[in-house]
């Protein structure tokens, strides 16, 4: 069962990674999945992944409070909307631009809806105040 942890971890990541550049595939939730996958399966490459300076900070904050920053909500919601519109434009069939527009909707009011968390300088002074 591990072993299946690794190889669906090690495949989540790498979809994640070519997210950040491929229009429509996210990279968010793959990243996210490859954690949980290897937070199950290997210690050291969940380390590894919760530690990494690109995605570190973004797995930490799913896993405590279950949101994104609210500049890396807004990045996101830019970067899907430059990625479906690039690809609602190049495709010539009208109900598969249907499809990736309500796609996108559903998409973007999930991420809208995600709770915003605080910048770690303001977590620490709400924990100071007496």
């Amino acid at each position: 069962m591990r072993f299946l942890f690794a190889l669906l971890g090690t495949i989540a990541l790498g979809l994640g990674i070519l997210g950040a550049f491929l229009p429509v595939l996210p990279t968010t939730p793959f990243i996210l999945l490859s954690a949980c996958c290897f937070g199950k399966s290997s210690a050291r490459m969940h380390a590894w992944l919760v530690n990494h300076p690109w995605f570190g900070s973004l797995i930490h904050d799913w896993q405590t409070h279950r949101g994104l920053r609210p500049q890396v909500k807004r990045r996101a919601l830019l970067l899907m909307a430059i990625s479906f519109a690039f690809s609602v434009y190049m495709v010539p069939l009208w109900w598969v631009r249907g499809v990736l527009v309500l796609t996108f909707v559903v998409l973007a009011c999930w991420m809208w809806r995600l709770p915003a968390v605080p910048a770690p300088g303001m977590v620490a002074m709400d924990q100071t105040r007496p």
